[in-house]
């Protein structure tokens, strides 16, 4: 039997947001290193966030192996734009509402988002489930958009938006079909969420391979245990995946809807890739 995973917010956080991508820092031009250091040190104060809802002072000049003083100047500069504020309650700091308005703005604009919306409401009605659209990043893949089911289980709604590829039924079908992402994740390698995700290259691979063969991608209790989701690839006009239609339930309730989900999946997912290209 499958030891079950308690849905701590611990878990919860670790499923979805330990693969948060720290981006290289850029090269500095000659007389302008200190100011893009300082950029990219601030831009660290915030992916810090990406995992703790608050923390204080030491605790960022902690992970960053910064002084407290340059810590607490940094902070100091986001509140005053909005991208991070102090909770008068805890005296911790959190991303500010600004921050919140601009990720809005920015997925509001994600054209992919706006052309996907209609059918996956639609998929949601159909199948009584929680759809989502992943796109791929990195070794990665980011909800763009979540629908969430009002009649089953929300246990994605608690969680990010970001997943490792390979215990995502949306990573591995970008990456079946995209050797380019497949690539980036055997790089970042397997680390495992439950006791069903993948942990080595080969399994892997033959992952992919099973999905190239169904046309869809599916998982079952890979990045929680006791939920399935099943995705079907968005392609550009040379056939390379590039984001993803999932579709996300308890396991006991999908298994036996995979086939008729699957071929509601790639209909979808097909008609996408044509507007899309268009």
């Amino acid at each position: 039997m499958t030891a079950t995973l308690p849905l701590t917010s611990d878990v919860l956080r670790t499923v979805s947001c330990v693969t948060t991508p720290k981006r290289p820092q850029p090269i500095p031009e000659r007389g302008a290193g200190e100011g893009l250091k300082s950029v990219a040190t601030a831009l660290d104060v915030l992916e810090c966030f990406a995992v703790d809802d608050e923390l204080g002072v030491s605790d960022i000049a902690r992970r960053l192996g910064i002084a407290k003083s340059t810590a607490h100047r940094l902070l100091t500069t986001l509140c005053s734009r909005g991208m991070t504020e102090k909770n008068p309650e805890s005296g911790l700091y959190r991303l500010g509402m600004h921050l919140f308005e601009l990720g809005q703005l920015a997925q509001a604009r994600l054209r992919l988002r706006q052309l996907a919306l209609p059918m996956l409401g639609e998929l949601r009605a159909v199948t009584g489930h929680t759809v989502h659209l992943g796109v791929a990043d990195g070794a990665d893949v980011v909800h763009a958009e979540r629908l969430d089911s009002p009649d089953s289980v929300r246990v994605m709604g608690t969680m990010g938006r970001r997943f490792p590829a390979h215990c995502t039924a949306t990573g591995k079908v970008i990456a079946a079909f995209n050797p380019d992402f497949a690539e980036a994740r055997r790089r970042a390698g397997f680390p495992p969420r439950t006791r069903m995700t993948i942990r080595t290259a080969a399994d892997f691979d033959q992952a992919l391979a099973t999905t190239r063969r169904l046309g869809v991608g599916i998982v079952h209790g890979e990045a929680v245990i006791g939920m399935s989701s099943v995705a079907a690839p968005v392609r550009d006009l040379s056939g390379k995946a590039y984001a993803a239609i999932s579709v996300a339930a308890p396991t006991l309730v999908l298994r036996p809807e995979l086939e008729r989900t699957s071929r509601l999946l790639i209909s979808a997912a097909r008609q996408l890739s044509r507007m899309a290209a268009g």
